[in-house]
Parts: C-alpha cells; sequence; structure tokens
C-alpha cells in the first residue's frame, strides 16, 4: 500500500496491483534435481507450500484460525452464519449490477465458435449453502470449527489501480477516485496473525488523524470467516459496516490480488453508500496486517 506523497519527487504515478493464478500452481517433485532413490517419493502442493503454510510453527495456518476460534470464543455455527452471509451479500451484489463497474470482463478463446465472456465472478453462485452445516473441520478433526466452506475459497485472479499524486492528476486533467489518508502496518506472534489487522487499523486511522469510530465502511479480508468475526469483535465494529457486498470467503483470495481488491471494493461501497471514510485491512501469515483509510471524492 502506497501513499504516492510519500514517495520521491522524481515518482508522480504508479500501477499497483498483483495476480494469482491459484488453479496453476503445480505440485512439486522436492527431490527430483538431486536423484530419487528406490521407492516412492512425495509431491508437495505448491498452494499450500509456498502461500498457506504458518514456516514459524510449521503447520496449516487454517490451525492459527482454530486457535483464534478458541482464543474468541467463536463458535463453528457462528463462522457457518458468517459465511453463508458473506456469500449471500456477494449474490444480492452480484445479482445488483454492484461488480460491475469493478470487473473487466475476459474473453477466452475457443478452438471453435465466439470466445467465451467471463464478467461475472464464478465463485458466489457455486456454493450449496445448506450443506455448509454438514462439512467435517478441515484442521482438527476432534472439535473443529474451521471448514472449507468457512474458509476463504481457492481462486484466480487479478486486480490493478492508478496512485497518483494530487499535482499530477490536476495536471492531466483526471478526476481522482480517492485520496489515501494514512496507512498503518503492525505485526504479532504469527500464530496469531489472524488478529493483526485491529493492531493495524488503529495505527492507520492514527496516522489519517481520525479516530476508528470515524471510518464509515471497512473491509476486511476474510481469509477466514473467523478472522473478520474476531477483528470485529476486538474494534467493536458493526457488523453492517463491514464487508457489505460479500469478502473473500465468497468471492475468493487469490493471494497476490486481494489487497489491491479489497481497496477497489472499498471505493465502491463508498460510493454506493454516498459514504467518505473507508478502511482497508488485510492479514498476512507472517503475522502482520496492514490497513489503509481513504477518502471518496465525490
Amino acid at each position: 500500500m502506497i501513499q504516492c506523497g510519500g514517495l520521491q519527487k522524481s515518482t508522480d504515478a504508479l500501477l499497483a496491483g498483483g495476480f494469482e493464478s491459484m488453479s496453476n500452481i503445480p505440485h512439486y517433485l522436492m527431490s527430483s534435481r538431486s536423484g530419487i532413490a528406490l521407492g516412492n517419493t512425495q509431491l508437495i502442493d505448491g498452494v499450500i507450500h509456498d502461500g498457506l503454510w504458518d514456516i514459524y510453527n510449521n503447520q496449516h495456518m487454517g490451525m492459527c484460525a482454530e486457535k483464534c476460534s478458541k482464543d474468541y470464543g467463536i463458535s463453528r455455527e457462528e463462522q457457518d452464519a458468517y459465511a453463508i452471509e458473506s456469500y449471500t451479500r456477494a449474490q444480492k451484489a452480484i445479482k445488483s449490477g454492484i461488480f460491475a463497474d469493478e470487473i473487466e470482463k475476459v474473453e477466452v478463446p475457443q478452438r471453435r465458435g465466439t470466445p467465451i465472456v467471463i464478467d461475472t465472478d464464478e465463485e458466489p453462485s457455486s456454493a450449496k449453502l445448506e450443506k455448509f452445516s454438514s462439512l467435517r473441520p478441515a484442521f482438527t478433526k476432534d472439535n473443529g470449527t474451521v471448514t472449507a466452506a468457512n474458509s476463504s475459497s481457492l481462486n484466480d485472479g487479478a486486480a490493478a489501480m492508478v496512485l497518483m499524486s494530487e499535482e499530477s492528476a490536476l495536471e492531466l486533467g483526471l478526476q481522482p477516485l480517492a485520496r489515501v489518508l494514512g496507512y498503518g502496518d503492525a505485526a504479532q506472534d504469527p500464530i496469531d496473525f489472524t488478529t493483526s489487522p485491529s493492531l493495524a487499523v488503529p495505527i492507520a486511522a492514527r496516522n489519517a488523524g481520525i479516530e476508528v469510530s470515524d471510518i464509515d465502511y471497512h473491509e476486511i479480508n476474510e481469509a477466514f470467516s473467523v478472522v473478520a468475526l474476531a477483528n470485529m469483535k476486538i474494534m467493536d465494529l458493526d457488523a453492517d459496516k463491514v464487508n457489505i457486498f460479500g469478502g473473500a470467503v465468497a468471492l475468493g483470495h487469490p493471494i497476490g490480488m486481494s489487497g489491491a481488491r479489497i481497496i477497489g471494493n472499498l471505493y465502491n461501497v463508498l460510493k454506493r453508500s454516498d459514504a467518505s471514510i473507508g478502511c482497508a485491512s488485510i492479514c498476512n501469515g507472517g503475522g502482520g496486517a496492514s490497513a489503509i483509510v481513504i477518502e471518496r471524492i465525490s
């Protein structure tokens, strides 16, 4: 997250964003370079190895989510209900055309005939909400609360945005959508990365010269349902002001894309709600989190 006002004078505009194709991440054959002896060997899932593994505690990040649920007394039922609400909000937003301003259609060439046009997020419509409660825990067999359904799904995606100094925007006759008021980073024990947004948001608010209570809407990246629930609980946030068009549980969490996506979505929320100030926050698997406060320019 970059504030153009803090850049060197030689830099007036930046294209910031990221992409991830989780469906194309391969499995690794770690022993292939040095040679495989007689017998079987193991394939390593690249998604887990490079994206979803807590290297500090040598466990899947889902185990950190399980710890979070215990630490803050968040039940399986609460997580399932939150996940269903995330999907419901996303489905409603798609039906209402709310994401149309955010999505650039992609044409997929076919061997024969016209290309297939993808202009709608496919994940939210694929869920069978009535089956969420029947799924087995994904990480802890006994009394586990985190499931595939109440966690973010694996997806492909890309997002980008232009950040520009006010002087350059005015010089080029451009109308900015929003201004960056402040941003902040925070970190704690890697096993507790799930609640790090609750540390980063107050820092971002302080750097913006406002109180957390001054923020109209929040986007908190839903790595797991318990992440949003715990951070809302810690910061005493109104659930009706958080991820109002659904979050990563429903829309997916392509790791390299999510930071830019939630900022773009946050602007859309502010615009549709005729609100002014919003905060986007996202945790990372090293124990940290980043947050950014933006103000919509009418």
